[in-house]
């Protein structure tokens, strides 16, 4: 049936698809999480001796070939669960739109309820199909055999931004004159004097949190910020400026800051940062919010964007920040003239630092304890 199986498949539609790691033929470690911002199509079409399995992987590449799958408008996934299907004339990766994800474990196909076990210990496939939102929520689930409609459905589909009927803003506070000109210019000329190291970014592998670079994903140089002047001038804003607008707009009390850097996205570079989470490791789960503030106007480019929100972009002026959760896909788009230089502090509370298991020197530092006016910190409340 079109609309669900509700006897077979557990997902519903409107239900939060699940995320993964895989492999794909080029990566042994794809994360699903990092596709949202399109339609998505997730097919598991069972053994290769299942009937239909054949015939579904020859739609998805016509599909493919007609520009339907293309990773703009939707990216589809064929979930490959038989090692038969390594074998010379098995299904391949078409890109851009289509890849193979590697599920010998059966890990995938459990989490989506494909793969239940049957009498006398042998297993029972579910082959079926899964057309979710920009935001990796189901918007149709179905029996294999219907793969044909759910094709259909996605021909008829608007434009991924369009997708709720109306263009949804990412949910982000925009604040300006969090930083005022001086402390902008300072931040930066500590930068030009001291220079910036390149910059890499978080994984996790075999359970540890590990830092990598690959200047395909991410182009960034960052200046550590010693002098504890200036962090406590950072601290201090953040304490007055953002803190409070956080309260009032998420309902969260920021009490600790990790990390005082300034970042450069340079134009000659290319310096971007592509679509990521923040907190998707063990070492940096922690992570509630992070703050983007930018210090200066002299560049083109670099703006950030929230790809399962659409495509508006979010460039905050000179001293003012873009706030958001760390779990929002974000991108810092290719600064193509210039240098965008930035600050950009994560922030979490008690109960996050609690839940960290090693805080790393000189990384996570309690906020500061300057009250701001009219805050609970000025009414005798102790802010730590």
């Amino acid at each position: 049936m079109m609309d669900t199986d509700r006897a077979t498949l557990r997902l519903l539609p409107g239900d939060p698809a699940p995320w993964f790691l895989a492999a794909t033929a080029d990566n042994p470690r794809y994360t699903f999480a990092s596709v949202a911002g399109r339609y998505v199509l997730l097919v598991f079409p069972g053994p290769a001796s299942y009937p239909g399995a054949t015939e579904a992987h020859r739609m998805l590449r016509t599909a493919q070939a007609e520009g339907v799958l293309d990773d703009v408008h939707c990216a589809a996934f064929a979930v490959s669960i038989d090692p038969a299907d390594d074998a010379a004339g098995g299904p391949r990766d078409a890109i851009p739109g289509l890849r193979v994800l590697r599920d010998r474990d059966g890990a995938v196909s459990r989490l989506y309820g494909m793969l239940l076990p049957g009498e006398g210990r042998r297993a029972r496939y579910l082959p079926a199909a899964f057309l979710l939102d920009p935001l990796l929520r189901v918007m149709a689930c179905a029996d294999l055999m219907q793969l044909p409609a759910v094709l259909a459905m996605l021909r008829r589909l608007p434009p991924p931004e369009r997708h709720a009927g109306m263009e949804v803003p990412a949910p982000v506070l925009v604040l300006p004159r969090v930083f005022e000109p001086e402390l902008c210019q300072r931040l930066i000329a500590l930068y030009e004097a001291r220079g910036g190291q390149d910059s890499g970014f978080m994984v996790e592998r075999d359970g540890r949190t590990i830092g990598v670079r690959d200047h395909a994903h991410k182009r960034r140089r960052d200046c550590d910020i010693g002098d504890e002047a200036l962090r406590a001038a950072i601290r201090t804003r953040i304490s007055r400026r953002i803190a409070p607008e956080m309260r009032k707009a998420f309902q969260f009390d920021p009490t600790r800051i990790e990390r005082y850097i300034v970042a450069c996205y340079d134009g000659q570079e290319g310096g971007h940062f592509r679509a990521h989470r923040d907190n998707t490791t063990p070492g940096t789960a922690h992570r509630r919010f992070a703050v983007t503030i930018n210090l200066n106007d002299a560049f083109e480019g670099g703006a950030l964007w929230f790809p399962e929100f659409g495509p508006r972009r979010y460039r905050p002026p000179a001293g003012g920040a873009v706030v958001f959760s760390c779990s929002l896909l974000h991108e810092a788009t290719p600064v193509t003239k210039g240098r965008r230089y930035a600050c950009l502090p994560f922030l979490y509370d008690e109960a996050a630092a609690r839940d960290r298991e090693v805080t790393p020197a000189g990384v996570a530092e309690v906020m500061a304890r300057e009250p701001a006016p009219g805050s609970r910190v000025a009414q005798g409340a102790t802010f730590r």
